[in-house]
């Protein structure tokens, strides 16, 4: 026998608290709203932990520089909050009691904005106790209230006892009480005293999170020390001024909105070192075992790491290692294994998945063509590349692998415009897509087949889609945009994941099939099998680039499509095996300098005019460094 299923309340209503709460952590997401991109979404992160609003791009930067705890509320905030009170209690020259009272108010109250998460009560019930200890005379008991704090928490909700993130509070408040102090006097004999103890705190609070990091997986990040470090001096200014805005916005909103403005100073510090530490060290974090094993080698890691420093020798010694692996990443390495190659036009970003394909427009400019699937991979290739600017975006498609790096670059660099095709699905990207926009304040142009200009260096035209097609296997793949581009020396044709239904009706004749013709070929669809060969042979390129991620579920590229681009003469390059691929040609590119020209006609193949010139147009594989 069957019942029907019944509809149960989940915690019924919320209370009057609760709602002035939300309310009051709505003003502060109201007074950030008028803060850049990425920082409107960084000061409510910071001061309660509400990261509805955070940037994708900004989030995989502060988890690649071992930031990320900086954006869920913790002991850090709440420390910061109880010691702001205590400091206004001794200013009304109030009573160690009073002084107790009052901060342990302010603290319960943040806990009910910030909302109860794991650490925020493990922050809070150890902060009651050493207020409690405070107010007895024994305000040194900072061990023994850690003990009760774990005691009293894992008592009243036992899933604590297992929860990966209440644990890394305790460790990490654990390593501090325990190391910290020992650390910075032995520290503030060499360094000054604040740049001894911040350092101390960070090495203290890392290391003893090490193992539980290494058995949860994801690696062991290299630089979140140096990070934490240069990130300290900000983290206190942003709390206390984002506490101020949420009580002002209460009150006051344009005040509030305007004191947001100042806490926007130390989030923008935050937001530059997480950006430039995993940009410029993007081999910073180091792939270690996860489960038992990788814990335990990470736990004798750090003992051995522990004993070694504590000896003069072995800090020379580490000191020296330092010093060299430096040196041999900054003056060997890069000299041997330089990116981007001199005089690159084009370069297919390895991100996996997906396409993102950077046109150089001019110095620190460039054109972007797709997105890719993550914002950090994108981001970051567009760091190597050295650019700053994005006079335009074009989207061949919505589908995800094409579109979803875009908070990569909005809200990060100055973009131009974005473009798109006539086609508005899939539906739930093309919402993102509008969002992303939207919330850069970047105006967004439809475009189809017969558009075209100029970006800088970069001369293109839209060759399809010439009508919207509909019914196909793939309507978004069938309707991507191909484009037609120059660059100096060098002709591209951009194909999206047009499939050979849309090459055939699109390029069935031979006067569409004529200004097909360019040194570069972008594969359509990573390689996969659904290929017209008369369309790929009619491109009559000589580098075919296949932007496709490794062990793919799709199996691509397809070994009948490899067969059919070597049968046409051309020397096939794709990022899953050869990393990233840039196009190269000789000279300086129109738009750089030189006086402006008009762009050539769709198909005009550069080879005649530059028969005399060796290797006009060639290919390099970052992977392995040598030219196609």
């Amino acid at each position: 026998m069957c019942w029907p299923p019944e509809r149960h309340a989940c915690g019924g209503e919320p209370t009057a608290l609760q709602r002035f709460a939300g309310r009051l952590r709505a003003g502060l997401r109201d007074a950030a709203a008028g803060l850049p991109e990425p920082r409107r979404g960084l000061l409510p992160a910071l001061v309660v932990g509400d990261v509805s609003g955070l940037d994708e791009g900004l989030r995989a930067d502060f988890r690649q520089a071992g930031m990320s705890h900086l954006t869920a509320v913790s002991g850090g905030n709440v420390a910061v909050v109880t010691a702001s009170a205590l400091v206004v209690s001794a200013w009304a020259r109030r009573g160690l009691r009073w002084r107790a009272a009052g901060s342990a108010a302010a603290l319960l109250g943040f806990v009910v904005l910030a909302r109860p998460s794991a650490s925020v009560l493990r922050a809070a019930v150890m902060g009651l106790i050493g207020l409690a200890a405070l107010a007895a005379g024994r305000p040194r008991a900072v061990l023994p209230a850690l003990a009760a704090s774990v005691t009293v928490l894992v008592l009243a909700q036992p899933a604590l006892a297992v929860s990966a993130g209440f644990a890394l509070s305790v460790l990490a408040t654990g390593g501090m009480i325990v190391f910290a102090a020992g650390w910075h006097a032995a520290i503030a004999r060499r360094l000054p005293d604040r740049l001894a103890e911040v350092l101390a705190v960070a090495a203290a609070a890392q290391l003893a999170c090490t193992p539980l990091l290494a058995w949860i997986g994801g690696g062991l990040s290299l630089i979140a020390i140096p990070a934490n470090v240069l990130a300290v001096v900000a983290v206190p200014a942003a709390t206390v001024l984002g506490v101020g805005v949420l009580v002002v916005a209460a009150v006051s909103p344009p005040l509030a909105r305007l004191l947001a403005h100042v806490a926007d100073l130390p989030c923008w510090w935050l937001v530059t070192v997480a950006r430039r530490c995993a940009a410029h060290l993007p081999a910073a974090t180091v792939g270690w075992p996860a489960g038992v094993l990788g814990a335990t080698a990470a736990a004798l890691a750090v003992v051995a790491a522990v004993a070694v420093l504590r000896r003069r020798w072995g800090r020379r010694v580490a000191a020296a290692a330092v010093v060299g692996l430096l040196l041999a990443r900054c003056a060997v390495v890069e000299r041997f294994a330089s990116w981007p190659p001199a005089g690159w036009r084009l370069v297919a970003c390895d991100v996996g998945q997906g396409d993102a394909l950077v046109l150089s427009a001019g110095p620190g400019s460039a054109v972007l063509v797709d997105a890719g699937p993550d914002p950090a991979l994108l981001a970051r290739c567009l760091d190597e590349l050295g650019v700053r600017r994005l006079p335009m975006i074009v989207l061949s498609h919505l589908h995800a692998d094409h579109v979803d790096g875009l908070p990569g670059v909005l809200g990060r660099l100055p973009v131009g415009e974005v473009l798109v095709g006539p086609l508005r699905e899939p539906a739930g990207q093309w919402r993102s897509v509008r969002r992303w926009v939207d919330r850069a304040g970047v105006p967004l142009r439809t475009i189809g087949a017969g558009a075209g200009g100029r970006a800088g260096a970069v001369c293109w035209t839209v060759l399809a889609p010439r009508i919207v097609l509909h019914g196909t296997d793939s309507d978004p793949n069938n309707d991507s945009l191909v484009l037609s581009v120059r660059v100096g020396a060098a002709s591209i044709l951009l194909t999206g994941d047009m499939e050979a239904t849309a090459q055939r009706l699109s390029f069935g004749d031979p006067q569409a099939r004529a200004g097909l013709r360019a040194d570069v070929l972008k594969v359509p669809h990573h390689g996969s099998a659904n290929q017209d060969s008369a369309f790929l042979a009619a491109t009559g390129a000589r580098f075919a680039l296949i932007s496709v991620g490794a062990g793919n579920d799709y199996g691509h590229p397809a070994a009948s499509t490899l067969r059919t681009l070597r049968r046409a003469g051309m020397s096939v390059a794709r990022t899953d095996r050869d990393g990233a691929l840039a196009v190269v040609a000789p000279g300086t590119p129109p738009g750089t300098g030189q006086p402006d020209q008009r762009c050539p006609e769709p198909g005009a193949n550069p080879s005649a005019r530059l028969a005399a010139e060796r290797d006009p147009v060639s290919v390099v594989r970052r992977r392995s460094g040598n030219g196609s």
